[in-house]
């Protein structure tokens, strides 16, 4: 029997649930290690309120990897709308209930995870509290996740104040993997953060499996402003020094009326800049990933498809890198 690959993604926000769903369909074995910067919505408000991490992307992933007809999963999405309770969803409940039951915000995970019968992990980045300041192009400076995906100018640079210790669980996933996975998701606030904390960028650079990052379909205003795919994939080699073995990008058609609405919000496709890419020395895989009708986002099998096939040809013919880089 063939080796079932390993994969860990590393993520936040809707596009890690997203590619996990995708995912879990398929003969993996997958983690996601998940970001734990939010600062907004319910995860903002139990965040401030009770002390805790930030639950909702964690509740997200948990379940995406779930039974996609379980009831459980469909009451750890069901958002209460009137009273004290309104907009919190009751998996952000449940897992602030367990951690203080407990005492530890990764129990409450694994017990999540086995209420769900999840197909795969999930674990956070680290434990502590973080707050995430970025840099934009024009100077300034902006903490909170919040306040970074509000504002006008592209980002620089992200970066924690003070700088967080890794969760050991996050750092062996990524060593381990056959193959690591960045994104799809905002790149300052959803992907860099993980290479914010200096133990899982390290682990990223000496990881012995493929490492891929999966470039989002439309820049993002605030963030990525004017960004062409190289400009992604330059921030996160200033993060991690040659961290990115290949990028997997979107090359397909687009619904006319769906671009103009895009840009009307100040999102145009991300450009790719072969020859840059290239001198980054990074290998582009494209494919039509993106659903480009309403709403552009990568398909979860579309791009799970693609990834998986990198997989299986990494365990066939490894990539061999300096254990120097």
């Amino acid at each position: 029997m063939a080796a079932r690959p390993a994969i860990t993604a590393l993520g936040g926000g809707t596009g890690l649930s997203s590619l996990l769903s995708g995912l879990k369909r398929a003969e993996v074995d997958v983690t996601a290690v998940v970001t734990v910067a939010d600062d907004g919505g319910s995860s903002g408000r139990l965040r401030r309120e009770l002390g805790i991490l930030p639950p909702g992307d964690i509740r997200n992933c948990l379940v995406a990897l779930a039974d996609d007809e379980s009831l459980m999963g469909r009451l750890f999405q069901h958002r209460f709308a009137d009273g004290d309770l309104s907009g919190h969803p009751f998996g952000n409940l449940f897992l602030a209930a367990l951690t203080e039951l407990t005492g530890d915000f990764d129990v409450a995970i694994q017990e999540c995870s086995r209420v769900l019968n999840i197909r795969g992990a999930v674990v956070p980045s680290t434990l502590e509290q973080v707050r995430l300041w970025a840099e934009r192009m024009d100077g300034s400076e902006a903490c909170g996740e919040t306040n970074i995906a509000a504002g006008f100018s592209p980002c620089r640079r992200v970066w924690f104040d003070p700088v967080p210790d890794a969760y050991p669980a996050a750092v062996e996933a990524v060593a381990g993997a056959d193959m690591v996975v960045l994104g799809p998701g905002s790149l300052f606030t959803s992907v860099l953060p993980h290479l914010a904390v200096p133990e899982i960028a390290a682990a990223l650079q000496r990881a012995r499996g493929l490492r891929v990052y999966v470039c989002n379909v439309m820049t993002q205003p605030g963030e990525t402003d004017g960004f062409c795919a190289g400009d992604h994939i330059a921030r996160i080699l200033e993060a991690a020094p040659g961290g990115i073995d290949v990028v997997v990008l979107h090359d397909g058609a687009f619904d006319v009326a769906t671009l103009s609405a895009y840009r009307a919000m100040g999102q145009i496709p991300v450009h790719i800049d072969d020859a840059r890419i290239a001198a980054l020395g990074v290998r582009v895989v494209t494919a039509p990933l993106a659903d480009a009708q309403g709403v552009v986002r990568h398909n979860p099998e579309a791009l799970s498809k693609v990834l998986i096939d990198l997989a299986d040809a990494q365990l066939r013919t490894p990539v061999l890198r300096s254990i120097e880089q």
